[in-house]
């Protein structure tokens, strides 16, 4: 597919992005049934089957394959057919992306700290984030759970709409399933380090283009000169090739300071200061969500320009 195929592709995808962006904006995330519960459940028998013995790399890659190419070439098949491709399309980009869950997540922390009840805050913020939440205070907190809305904010919603808008349904099954499965096996522990490996990698690779161009979106919705200092220098010092270079940008461009020392499962992890200026407040992660909504609508008014550009 040469440059100009994948610009149209995506300018043409435009209508299912506006779609399935008002839809989660109206519906929000599905309650109850939602598909990624189920393939969560597979994935966990699929783990405890072949997680064992010896290859767990090998193992851990076919796990990978299993979970995710049936149902991307489903999802292909699906997609193909007339008229009722065009809905399912719409209704899965809708299901994969979820910008206003990540609101509904922030708010409950924004809402304690700003009412100093540190314990409701603590247990909010432990829905969003991997990292003991327990001893964390007031500053940790909002730290945790801005980090948290600026890497989900790339994960979730662009990284969603990325590869929709370059290979449509299947992009977007492909992109969602491998990100879920990160979350799941992506682990660097005895159980996880071999047979996550395969899952860890793959959605490295397919996230390394997007979360550069959020890093990008979110520097120019920001502080952009600070927020692209912070890119260049403070991101290659980051564990995460892909969460580096979006969490520096957006502190820059937010103005705040973020990472510093964490504890992950009981052990004390020394991450490096991303961004600039003072500690995170609750402000801060009200400021974060904003800075996602913000790039969300840059996405599509470049959308819309390109549309008029090709097919004035």
């Amino acid at each position: 597919m040469g440059s100009a195929s994948v610009l149209s592709a995506a300018v043409l995808s435009a209508p299912w992005l506006i779609g399935a962006l008002l839809l989660d904006h109206f519906l929000g995330e599905p309650k109850r049934w939602h598909p990624l519960v189920g393939f969560g459940l597979f994935a966990d028998y699929l783990e405890a089957t072949l997680n064992r013995d010896s290859a767990r790399r090998g193992r851990g890659l076919l796990a990978w394959a299993l979970a995710v190419l049936p149902l991307t070439l489903g999802a292909w098949a699906l997609a193909s057919l007339p008229i009722i491709g065009w809905v399912f399309s719409l209704l899965l980009l809708y299901l994969a992306i979820g910008l206003r869950s990540l609101a509904e997540h922030a708010e409950p922390v924004i809402k304690a700290l700003r009412e100093g009840d540190l314990a409701e805050a603590r247990l909010r913020v432990s829905y969003m984030v991997s990292r003991q939440t327990d001893e964390l205070d007031e500053e940790g907190i909002a730290r945790a759970t801005t980090e948290s809305v600026l890497e989900n904010g790339s994960d979730a919603v662009f990284a969603a709409l990325f590869w929709f808008a370059l290979l449509g349904a299947p992009g977007v099954v492909l992109y969602r399933l491998s990100n879920t499965l990160d979350a799941m096996w992506g682990y660097r522990n005895a159980r996880f380090r071999q047979f996550g490996w395969a899952a860890a990698r793959l959605d490295d690779a397919l996230n390394y283009l997007p979360a550069r161009l959020v890093a990008l979106t979110y520097a120019l919705c920001g502080r952009t000169r600070q927020a692209l200092h912070c890119w260049r220098i403070q991101a290659p010092a980051w564990d995460s090739p892909n969460a580096g270079p979006v969490m520096a940008a957006g502190a820059g461009a937010l103005n705040v300071s973020l990472g510093g020392p964490a504890i992950y499962q009981g052990e004390l992890h020394q991450r490096p200061t991303l961004g600039a200026g003072p500690q995170a407040k609750a402000e801060d992660i009200d400021r974060a969500v904003k800075l996602v909504r913000q790039g969300v609508v840059l996405w599509l008014l470049t959308l819309a320009v390109l549309w008029g550009l090709l097919y004035a």
